[in-house]
């Protein structure tokens, strides 16, 4: 694991950000780069991780404006639908 947590916005729980469903069938998906550090500032859309598998690659995006609080796989890691990647301080409402 890498990292070591923190909170979102006043009031406002971490939101995961989770690998989805690709509807690759039977490949296996490898977290391949982080493209955004831990701590940095991100908005809702942006690339922050890129996955590999059968030859695709797919990049998935924050899930919120606010900051990569823990990034929680390594790189070249298998990773599965419904793994939690990664978790976000949301950005205060007045940000």
């Amino acid at each position: 694991m890498i990292g070591s947590g923190g909170s979102g916005a006043e009031g406002s729980p971490p939101c995961p950000l989770v690998v989805p469903d690709v509807g690759i069938v039977g490949v296996v998906l490898v977290l391949s780069l982080w493209l955004v550090p831990e701590g940095a500032d991100v908005l809702e859309g942006d690339r922050v991780v890129e996955l590999l598998g059968g030859g695709v690659t797919i990049d998935l995006e924050a899930p919120v404006t606010g900051r990569l609080l823990r990034c929680l796989v390594d790189e070249d890691a298998p990773v599965a639908p419904g793994t939690v990647l990664a978790m976000f301080a949301p950005a205060a409402a007045d940000d």
